[in-house]
């Protein structure tokens, strides 16, 4: 006997983990050992399939072969067993019979469990049935699987789990499998491309003394041996520029960068890039490039270069679209702007056109930056340059002649996102130092995303560096685009994860006992165990926290109002029970989240909310929350929020704590609150 956590008697045959357990040990008391070493297979599963795809029903050869990978099927049927194997390239049949293996090794074979790793000796051949197989005459258990794999029929569907339990996702997944191996196969394609323009690939740091080469938040870490802080790299941009002043001629570089900034559908805090730069190029060279790169990358995964992303159609061949960005804007709204303008013009069209806050340090070139991200940026659907980026938000860029305000840059948009930013790179050292000052001066404002003074970049550009021209590229929604992926974490391996809380993770009790329950309902309930295991770990973890004393001496709340309102008119509130259907960052804003809700009308309601410090888009889907529903809409980042949600706001040891409020899942969506 066993006991779970509350002293709940489970028998060892109820516990499917300790059941396993037990077979291990009995493996190694029998001398042997479940975690075997180096195997020698000769074939993978997609080799027989097409080697032997003539074999006829019920043919058998004396072919012998040594196949290795997981379990993923098992049927007993007296003295014959049916294995799936699986390996890296499929599946394949292993046809076991007591009178090949034996008694004793058949035995063996009976006490094998879904998600062991096995090898198997044996011939070939093709069931009557017309299933090719592999006759087992010996099996070796190279892996002994303790937890089991999630319910057959329903896999792992839980998304949280399956990004933090990646390992059992690629497993019980084959989509999320070959999503990732066409990523490899996007980076292996832009890699051999740029090797066959004769660019080298080379490495650069990722700490950084100063921040530079993008505008964004960094992350901050300390070398103990050196006694003082680095920044964790935003960019490549400036190492590999100095390899120009070096004589290089074409460099590029695929790497990690790391921004310490929000966590959306696009944006995970960790990510790849790829930045290249060419000397006696120029943004003409860079747009080239930039074609060249990404239709070979579509070849290699989608074998076309027409390709749909969530329902449009998108053509990565032809001619792709070139505008500058005050053209477009113009295009989108009904007063015209143009450089000649004051600040408060500009920003009076702004604030029509639903840039909401606009900040004192904000000069006109990046109040027609926002403008542009708030009216055009979704509606550039298929791919367009957009280019003559405004001198102040591209402080690294060369100045257009016959315009200074502007510069030789360009951004790719395609599906409404930005895939690519190039620039015909600015190489005097005397206009780049006091862009570096305009950036300095920038911070001291409260931009904290401006770059600091790089002096030791100043000074390589003093020695010279060529005209050059430089792109940069994000992997990660390049692989969404040609992978149809919805969200980055769907691309990335292990994508940034908010951690569990203490309980969660120390509760392994909660999660083994919730997981041998599911063992014995999941035919029945078509629940998967990792969503069930997940629950029972949550639902103890408030538990938990209640034990904790809280002083509410560091607690301080706003005043009550003195002034009273009438009934009538607080009777006019449509207080409303609401079902969080989807969630999601609202671009380019750091504090919104934007919430799609069941409101009981059957037409789905938009709310914008400014809580994404406190919550991750993930955690409320499916809440039961409240709502002011007869407000009326506000425009904010150019989307109608119709609506409020309510949330508890208090003040602990000088912070701000909210808590959304959500209510008992019962409560059917749309019901009033009296």
């Amino acid at each position: 006997m066993s006991e779970a956590q509350g002293n709940t008697p489970i028998t060892v045959e109820d516990d499917p983990i300790q059941v396993r357990k037990n077979k291990r040990a009995a493996f190694i008391a029998a001398g042997k050992n479940p975690y075997g070493h180096a195997f020698d297979y000769t074939a993978h599963a997609s080799d027989l399939h097409a080697r032997y795809q003539q074999l006829a029903d019920g043919e058998e050869t004396n072919d012998h072969v040594a196949v290795a990978g997981r379990i993923m099927t098992k049927r007993v049927q007296g003295k014959l067993s049916f294995l799936t194997l699986r390996d890296t390239t499929g599946d394949i049949q292993i046809f076991c019979r007591i009178n090949d293996l034996g008694e004793e090794e058949y035995a063996q074979v009976k006490d094998l469990d879904l998600g062991d790793w096995i090898g198997v000796n044996g011939t070939v051949t093709r069931t009557k049935r017309g299933q090719l197989s592999v006759i087992a005459t010996h099996i070796e258990l190279l892996s002994k699987a303790i937890r089991p794999l999630p319910e057959k029929f329903h896999g792992l569907s839980n998304k949280e789990m399956r990004y933090r339990q990646r390992y059992v996702d690629l497993v019980m997944n084959p989509n999320v499998r070959e999503t990732f191996e066409k990523r490899f196969k996007i980076v292996s394609a832009v890699r051999r491309y740029m090797e066959d323009q004769q660019f080298y690939e080379v490495e650069t740091p990722f700490l950084h003394s100063i921040m530079g080469g993008a505008n964004a938040r960094p992350f901050i870490t300390h070398h103990n041996a050196l006694n003082r802080d680095f920044y964790l790299r935003i960019a490549t941009e400036l190492p590999l520029k100095r390899l120009l002043v070096g004589g290089f001629e074409r460099v590029f570089e695929i790497g990690r960068q790391f921004r310490n900034e929000g966590m959306d559908q696009y944006h995970n805090p960790e990510f790849t890039t790829m930045e290249a730069y060419q000397a006696f190029s120029d943004l003409e060279g860079m747009k080239r490039l930039t074609q060249g790169f990404i239709r070979a990358a579509a070849m290699a995964a989608c074998g076309t270069l027409s390709i749909n992303y969530q329902g449009v159609d998108i053509d990565l061949g032809g001619t792709w679209r070139d505008a500058s960005m005050i053209e477009l804007i113009n295009e989108h709204i009904d007063e015209p702007i143009s450089y000649d303008m004051s600040r408060e013009e500009l920003a009076r069209i702004a604030k029509k056109n639903g840039v909401v806050d606009i900040e004192p340090a904000w000069g006109k070139g990046k109040i027609i930056s926002e403008l542009f991200e708030a009216r055009v940026e979704d509606t550039l659907i298929q791919p367009t340059f957009v280019c003559d980026h405004p001198l102040e938000i591209s402080p690294l860029a060369k100045k257009r002649e016959d315009n200074p305000e502007l510069t030789y840059r360009f951004e790719l948009f395609i599906c409404g996102h930005e895939y690519a930013n190039a620039f015909s790179e600015l190489n005097d050292p005397i206009d780049q130092a006091e862009r570096f000052l305009a950036q300095v001066q920038a911070k001291d404002m409260g931009d904290d995303e401006a770059m600091g003074y790089d002096a030791d970049y100043i000074r390589a550009l003093e020695y010279g560096m060529p005209p050059a021209g430089g792109v940069g590229i994000g992997i990660d929604r390049l692989v969404m685009l040609l992978t149809n992926a919805e969200s980055i974490r769907d691309v990335l391996l292990f994508p940034t994860m908010k951690p569990l809380n203490d309980a969660q993770v120390c509760d392994v009790n909660a999660l083994d006992a919730a997981e041998s329950k599911e063992q014995e309902n999941s035919a029945a309930t078509g629940c998967d165990s990792a969503a069930v295991a997940q629950s029972a770990s949550l639902s103890n973890a408030p538990h938990q926290q209640a034990d904790a004393s809280i002083d509410f001496s560091n607690v301080s709340i706003e005043p009550l109002f003195k002034d009273f309102v009438d009934f009538d008119t607080f009777s006019k509130s449509d207080f409303r029970a609401v079902k969080v259907k989807a969630c999601s960052a609202v671009p380019k804003s750091k504090k919104l989240l934007q919430f799609t809700l069941d409101d009981g009308t059957g037409c789905d309601r938009t709310i914008l909310s400014g809580i994404h410090a406190f919550y991750e888009p993930e955690q409320l889907v499916g809440k039961t929350c409240i709502a002011i529903t007869n407000l009326p809409p506000r425009t904010m980042m150019g989307i109608d929020s119709c609506g409020m949600l309510i949330s508890a706001i208090h003040e602990e040891a000088g912070c701000e704590k909210l808590h959304l409020l959500m209510v008992d899942d019962h409560i059917p969506a749309g019901a009033k609150l009296y």
